[in-house]
């Protein structure tokens, strides 16, 4: 951070200080303090990327997410910044990747066929979906269905940021978003987003336990899918699939929530 000001106040009294004063030159020592974070947190998603994706590129959208992480960081919540900016970081360059829209068309398509598959099993027994019974529904072989994954997982961009529920389809809410429940909001949406994290949280304990294990490792414990893979002892590209099949797990099981919700 610029060294004048740690001189002579110390990072809480300047949070504090930003807060109340939007001060651009306190803004600017919080970037400077925090750019390396920025570059650590590409490093990491840059580890799982296609080597088409330039890191340069990914710290380039994470710094906006930095931005956006000092605008929006409460000091009196509890929560260190470090931590915080971390969610912001990763989720501004999902943000930037996506807008890119450099996955082919027929990989989306697959991805949502699969999702409204897992919708209509899971919501008829109750359970998470067999990959069997997820390949019946989409009325394809289990080799079919095994290699579609392995196409969505090597090509698409998913991450807990894309899970979002929304009862009118022109305010989605991440899960990043939905933990936060701003003060701004009116009791309502304080409410509603209440219900979203249980539904979320509830949802992720109903995973199958190594889809849960992948999520717990890669979100909570920052470690890559080649790390995780060594871990559990499964090679990089199938803990891939088990990452994607995770997620497209959760924002089914938020599909079929919504509907109890709304």
């Amino acid at each position: 951070m610029n060294n004048s000001l740690l001189e002579t106040r110390s990072e809480e009294e300047l949070w504090a200080s930003y807060k109340k004063k939007r001060d651009p030159l306190i803004r600017e020592a919080f970037i400077k303090q925090y750019a390396p974070l920025v570059k650590y947190v590409a490093g990491r998603v840059a580890a799982n990327m296609p080597q088409s994706v330039e890191f340069d590129d990914l710290v380039g959208f994470g710094v906006f997410g930095l931005i956006d992480a000092i605008d929006k960081f409460d000091p009196e919540k509890n929560v260190k910044f470090k931590t915080y900016a971390v969610t912001r970081i990763r989720g501004a360059i999902f943000d930037e990747l996506r807008s890119i829209d450099w996955v082919p068309r027929s990989v989306r398509q697959k991805s949502r066929e699969i999702e409204d598959a897992i919708v209509t099993v899971e919501s008829k027994l109750g359970r998470p979906a067999t990959d069997s019974e997820i390949a019946n529904a989409m009325g394809v072989s289990e080799d079919d269905f095994a290699r579609t994954m392995m196409k969505i997982s090597s090509t698409s961009i998913l991450s807990l940021n894309d899970v979002w529920y929304s009862a009118d389809d022109s305010d989605k809410i991440s899960i990043g978003d939905s933990i936060e429940s701003p003060v701004s909001l009116n009791p309502d949406a304080v409410i509603e987003r209440e219900e979203i994290k249980r539904v979320i949280v509830l949802a992720i304990q109903e995973l199958p336990e190594k889809e849960k294990k992948v999520l717990v490792l890669y979100y909570y414990e920052d470690l890559t899918l080649k790390e995780i893979g060594k871990v559990l002892d499964v090679t990089e590209s199938r803990i891939s699939q088990l990452h994607t099949k995770a997620i497209l797990r959760l924002r089914a099981k938020l599909t079929n929530v919504r509907k109890g919700i709304v």
